[in-house]
């Protein structure tokens, strides 16, 4: 048998017995290891120091910024890959939610209100308590339903992703060396670049009057390379051709992500009152001016109280919370949707006293709670 005729049955061999292999390892029951194993880091771009730095500043200055909601941030670009599905991320209102939370903006739910409208309609139902019991025991105290305990938002951000431009600039090259003898070796080196961008388009809009009173229009480019090379030569009539290389692209979610927090770093200083902040380095304002514009003079910014939590909101007043329902009993009419209890009074015990201790508040950037006391 010759050597060539030894090595292919060697490696068809191996080849089959790893593919028919099904045992499992008996002390973690996988067949196969995961590879990997990198930690979960923070996914941050090169904008979200310039968010935590407006945070940081307005918590120093002690201001407070009006309440934000977040609306629908869609793909609007209209490419579709019909194996791969959309091109471009479908999460850029989460992008918005989190960029508003690094700055210090104050947030309120809009996009999912599913469980908050299910524990309304509990609540109203007057089955929802707070300290529930089991069957055949005692009801425990009902959730109460008050007038104006859902806070608003002064201004809510949507727009949508607007642009995705394949190939606006490529270039490549490739290099052959070999001589003209068929038996030496040829070598070959070769690489290209494409660039490509992506847009999006933001308005702030004013909640009550529904004004749009900001807009703001980045674009974001990508590039991609690739390096290639190979050999190929013949080793006493046996022809062997070895080839490589190297790609790179650049995250194009992660550019939207950038994008996003580009739009919202604007709109939290012109809230903040720190549109002259030097928390956005000059290198990441270059070619953008213009990106942003002010439609309509916003509010000037608040002032926190002497002891703020996370110091983007004062202190709530304590809220005026009407005595709970009596326990409801079997037979019973579960209350209308239309019929809240009336407000409490000025002398009814269950409004807290001076010396309620403040709501707590979660630091948005490590997610401790911060109780102000």
């Amino acid at each position: 048998m010759s050597r060539r005729t030894l090595i292919a049955v060697l490696l068809t061999t191996s080849i089959v017995s790893g593919c028919g292999s099904t045992g499992f390892n008996p002390a973690t029951g996988l067949y196969a290891e995961p590879v990997g194993g990198a930690p979960a880091t923070a996914n941050a771009t090169p904008l979200t120091p310039a968010l935590t730095c407006l945070a940081d500043t307005a918590a120093g200055l002690r201001l407070a910024a009006p309440r934000l909601a977040v609306g629908e941030i869609a793909d609007l670009t209209g490419k579709l890959d019909f194996e791969t599905g959309r091109r471009v991320t479908q999460g850029a209102s989460l992008f918005a939610v989190t960029a508003l939370g690094r700055a210090g903006v104050p947030l309120v739910e809009r996009a999912d209100r599913t469980v908050s409208e299910v524990e309304r309609t509990y609540a109203t139902a007057q089955v929802l308590s707070d300290a529930p019991t089991g069957a055949d025991e005692t009801p425990g105290p009902v959730r109460p339903v008050n007038a104006g305990q859902i806070a608003g938002s002064r201004f809510y951000l949507v727009g949508g992703i607007t642009e995705l431009n394949y190939n606006i600039e490529s270039s490549g090259g490739q290099l052959g060396v070999g001589a003209l003898d068929p038996e030496d070796p040829k070598t070959m080196l070769g690489g290209s670049r494409f660039v490509m961008n992506v847009a999006i388009d933001l308005r702030l809009v004013d909640s009550i009057s529904q004004e749009v009173v900001a807009i703001a229009a980045y674009q974001k480019q990508i590039v991609g390379r690739e390096i290639r090379a190979g050999v190929f030569d013949i080793f006493g009539g046996m022809a062997v051709d070895l080839s490589g290389g190297q790609s790179a692209l650049e995250p194009m979610q992660l550019g939207v992500r950038a994008l996003i927090e580009r739009g919202v770093y604007d709109v939290a200083a012109e809230l903040y009152g720190l549109t002259g902040s030097a928390c956005l380095p000059p290198v990441q304002t270059v070619d953008t001016a213009g990106g942003y514009r002010r439609l309509r003079s916003l509010p000037p910014p608040g002032r926190a109280g002497p002891e703020p939590t996370f110091a983007v909101l004062p202190a709530p007043p304590p809220a005026r919370i009407p005595a709970p329902f009596p326990p409801a009993q079997p037979g019973d009419p579960l209350a209308s949707p239309l019929n809240l209890p009336p407000p409490a009074s000025a002398g009814d015990p269950a409004v807290p006293t001076e010396g309620t201790p403040t709501r707590p508040r979660i630091d948005p950037r490590n997610w401790r709670v911060n109780r102000g006391g």
